[in-house]
């Protein structure tokens, strides 16, 4: 791999990720995330997007191909990098304000100091008025804002999202999108993010790379979105410019979701 100073990606090259019995859920497969872009991956249910995300994250060694991060082979995890997963992150035991430093106190800061970061984070998410209160006694919503300060506290170069608002509700889905785009607009880092909703992808990215069926899954299609910045992602829903990129993706996508639903159902019948 060529490896540039200066250099500000986040790079897949010829990633392929073989795991026990021989599956192949991804192959060949190679992604190039420039500085301060935002970008959606989509696909059918196991095409390897959350595979993908996980080698970025060095979470997972490929079987073959590279990654390089801003330069460098990147070899264990991704230091640069932080993850926010669908699954809930906060530990039950903690408030909102515990919870979102617990990540600078795992890294050495002292704990008054690491608590005072962690009320700016909060003020930041809208969460300021919450920050005495356990998960439990949060919404859905509150949760996921939680979260995302508690990975922005730390100041990642990268961001890798996997499905972080699938199991809120649509309107707080979209709230939270929004909040997402206003945080990320200051300072405009890189952003990978994983969905299944083509909808949300297009409100969201810069570009949205289409993923295959698998097994063997790989980059399919590369569509930039020519939508204005500052976003608000359900009145961004109404215009013919997103309307016009989600015909041009579904086309591409149709026969991989097609294909990917007709081996599930084969597999459905031989069981």
């Amino acid at each position: 791999m060529n490896v540039h100073a200066g250099d500000r990606t986040l790079r897949l090259d010829n990633v392929t990720c073989v795991f026990d019995g021989g599956y192949v859920a991804v192959k060949d497969a190679s992604l190039t995330v420039n500085d301060g872009e935002f970008i959606c991956i989509v696909g059918p249910t196991g095409c390897g997007k959350s595979t993908l995300l996980n080698v970025a994250a060095g979470l997972l060694e490929p079987s073959r191909g590279n990654v390089s991060v801003f330069g460098q082979e990147l070899t264990g995890m991704n230091k640069r990098a932080g993850y926010m997963f669908q699954a809930e992150s906060l530990m039950p035991w903690r408030t909102a304000l515990d919870n979102v430093a617990l990540g600078l106190e795992i890294r050495g800061v002292p704990v008054d100091k690491a608590r005072e970061q962690s009320k700016f984070w909060l003020e930041k998410v809208g969460l300021a008025a919450h920050k005495h209160k356990y998960p439990h006694q949060l919404s859905g919503g509150m949760r996921k804002r939680a979260s995302l300060a508690q990975m922005l506290i730390l100041n990642p170069e990268i961001i890798l999202m996997d499905e972080p608002f699938g199991a809120l509700d649509v309107q707080t889905r979209q709230l939270m999108e929004n909040e997402l785009l206003r945080l990320w607009s200051e300072d405009r880092k890189i952003v990978l993010f994983i969905t299944h909703d083509l909808e949300e992808a297009i409100a969201l990215a810069d570009r949205v790379i289409v993923m295959s069926a698998g097994p063997a899954a790989r980059p399919i299609g590369n569509f930039s979105i020519d939508l204005p910045r500052p976003r608000d992602v359900a009145e961004v829903r109404l215009t013919p410019e997103f309307l016009k990129a989600h015909s041009a993706i579904w086309d591409v996508m149709r026969e991989e979701v097609l294909k990917s639903y007709k081996q599930f159902e084969g597999a459905s019948h031989d069981a």
